[in-house]
């Protein structure tokens, strides 16, 4: 069973940065796939940025790229989040998949999910 669980949420003024991981485990595979995706109050959970084993490659949501880099392997993933945006503010989750040659930035390709953790953007 693949666990997932977030940290390093809190609360950042705007233009300011937060580093977010991910511990993992149980991935059996090489073959697998990691995403962060968030979710504010009242909206769909939105993709953030993913990350295929495989090949090594990142995506990102237009909204986040040139501001967020993911980066990690087996047993962390990261998130860095520099010139944060009010906007930016929701629960982050984590998310993984195996048996997968690319990652997916939609939620519904994802198998298993952290518990999730909080940040807020401030004025």
């Amino acid at each position: 069973e693949v666990q997932l669980v977030e940290s390093g949420g809190g609360l950042v003024q705007a233009g300011g940065s937060l580093r977010l991981s991910c511990a993992t485990s149980g991935f059996g595979l090489d073959d697998f796939a990691i995403g962060w995706f968030r979710q504010a109050p009242g909206k769909e959970r939105e993709a953030v940025s993913c990350f295929s084993n495989s090949d090594g490659r990142t995506k990102y949501a237009d909204s986040v790229k040139g501001r967020f880099t993911m980066s990690g392997g087996k047993n962390m993933a990261f998130l860095q989040m520099n010139s944060l945006k009010l906007e930016d503010t929701a629960t982050y989750f984590c998310a993984g998949v195996e048996d997968v040659y690319d990652c997916y930035l939609r939620p519904a390709e994802y198998d298993d999910w952290g518990q999730g953790t909080q940040v807020t953007v401030s004025s």
